[in-house]
């Protein structure tokens, strides 16, 4: 397999080190894919603008991290779904027991997420040609038209992030080793 650089600071492209650098004022840390997109420093800047309008959607925190999760584990993403389950649960407080039934594929206990992680996961296994009876659950569980729209802005924003760790072999960091999570074979 061809290896990449997971940049730092001082070996990124010049054009990515402003982005790092704010990355690392705000996390403390720079998370692994950052550094592996910042290869690319437009690459990682489209990832800050996807999720900057991501958190801009009508779309709850503990929603928006349901999407991101359901997309991440039906996608096999290990760092992801470590990350977004450390943020699930740490920073949004996400229900224990709804993380656990997103990295399990197992329905989540509340109806209303479930609805919204099934349709997130269907979007990304039939490549947004999701079958009229799913998205008509999905409406009748409450979700509009413009959240279908989100999901796909969500979709958008994890597959950039997903298939960049998926190519580069992303290691996950040491802050999201307590969420470690091993895709399927």
């Amino acid at each position: 397999m061809t290896k990449f650089t997971t940049h730092t600071l001082e070996s990124a492209p010049a054009a990515a080190r402003p982005l790092l650098e704010a990355a690392k004022s705000k996390l403390g840390f720079i998370p692994n894919l950052y550094g592996n997109l910042a290869e690319a420093p437009a690459a990682l800047q489209a990832y800050f603008d996807l999720s900057a309008h991501f958190d801009k959607t009508s779309f709850t925190p503990v929603e928006r991290q349901v999407v991101l999760l359901a997309i991440s584990t039906e996608n096999n993403c290990e760092f992801c779904v470590a990350a977004h389950s450390v943020i699930a649960r740490q920073m949004v407080k996400v229900p224990s027991p709804v993380v656990d039934a997103l990295r399990a594929f197992t329905p989540l206990p509340d109806a209303h997420l479930d609805a919204l992680a099934t349709f997130a996961r269907a979007v990304v296994r039939e490549r947004g040609f999701v079958a009229s009876a799913a998205l008509d659950a999905f409406l009748a569980s409450g979700f509009t038209r413009r959240q279908v729209i989100e999901v796909v802005l969500g979709v958008s924003m994890k597959t950039l992030s997903n298939y960049v760790n998926h190519l580069t072999g992303t290691v996950t960091n040491s802050e999201f080793a307590t969420e470690t999570w091993k895709r399927a074979a």
